[in-house]
């Protein structure tokens, strides 16, 4: 446990040699990672952390933002004594994180694995942010005082790992005990509400602020289906790839989930950066 930025942290550090760190979409936890890093840390120093709310973390005091998980990366490398450049793995919503540590903090940057990122769309959300995540936070501390959490927390994970891969994976022993908490319930809610203003905040930052010039990689999941949704998806995918200078690779067959169903993937794609 290190704290980083006055919020207890968990982190764990694994393995030697260049930097990598794996950042999980919307309210995943460390464990999610587990096939992934038991691949790199041969021969990379593979670094996982849960986000304020998640894992085994403690909450965050105000909502997240791109800029300042962007921050929390840089400052997570501090505490462990790494100050060089690291690469950075971002899963779904954390491409947003991923990306905006690239261009806010270029010298740390090594390079970046985008894995079925989320897409930055510059629309502007319709309600303000502060009124979209105090209703979100209402809403999970009724499912908390209600005892939602505790009944249905695990399950619900559960069903949400189904619908994100194509493979059975087994509940990880710590599932149970991490997704029956309103701790955590609370910061999946609030991370989903911050969704769209995170789609926007880095939508802004790309003019301003670019890129360095550092390999960049877009690790897009396809099923195998032909359905226009999975078409379109694959397309867009392409095209983050294209907006961003970088390299596009499909991880087939492959759920959204894709450091479970496809965890050699995101491997050879750090290492081929």
């Amino acid at each position: 446990m290190l704290r980083v930025d006055g919020v207890p942290l968990h982190v764990l550090r694994e393995g030697t040699g260049p930097a990598v760190v794996l950042c999980g979409g919307l309210g995943m936890a460390w464990f999610d990672w587990e096939a992934v890093t038991a691949l790199l840390a041969p021969d990379r120093t593979v670094i996982r952390f849960d986000r304020p709310g998640l894992g085994l973390s403690a909450p965050a005091p105000g909502p997240p933002t791109a800029a300042a998980e962007a921050d929390r990366i840089a400052h997570v490398l501090d505490a462990l004594g790494h100050p060089g450049p690291a690469t950075v793995v971002g899963h779904s919503m954390a491409a947003f994180h991923a990306e905006a540590f690239a261009r806010l903090h270029p010298h740390r940057c090594a390079g970046l694995v985008l894995a079925d990122g989320s897409l930055a769309d510059p629309a502007r959300p319709v309600l303000p942010r502060a009124v979209r995540h105090a209703w979100a936070g209402g809403v999970a501390g009724a499912a908390s005082a209600a005892g939602l959490p505790r009944a249905l927390g695990p399950a619900g994970r559960r069903l949400i790992s189904r619908a994100g891969a194509l493979g059975p994976h087994p509940a990880h022993p710590w599932e149970r005990t991490t997704y029956r908490t309103s701790r955590v319930v609370r910061a999946c809610a609030l991370e989903n509400a911050a969704h769209p203003y995170q789609a926007a905040e880095v939508a802004a930052l790309r003019p301003r602020r670019a890129l360095p010039p550092v390999p960049v990689t877009v690790l897009a999941a396809y099923g195998g289906g032909e359905t226009p949704r999975e078409l379109r998806w694959l397309e867009r995918q392409r095209g983050l790839a294209a907006e961003l200078g970088g390299r596009f690779v499909v991880a087939a067959p492959a759920g959204h989930l894709l450091m479970a169903d496809a965890p050699e993937a995101v491997a050879r794609a750090v290492r081929e950066l």
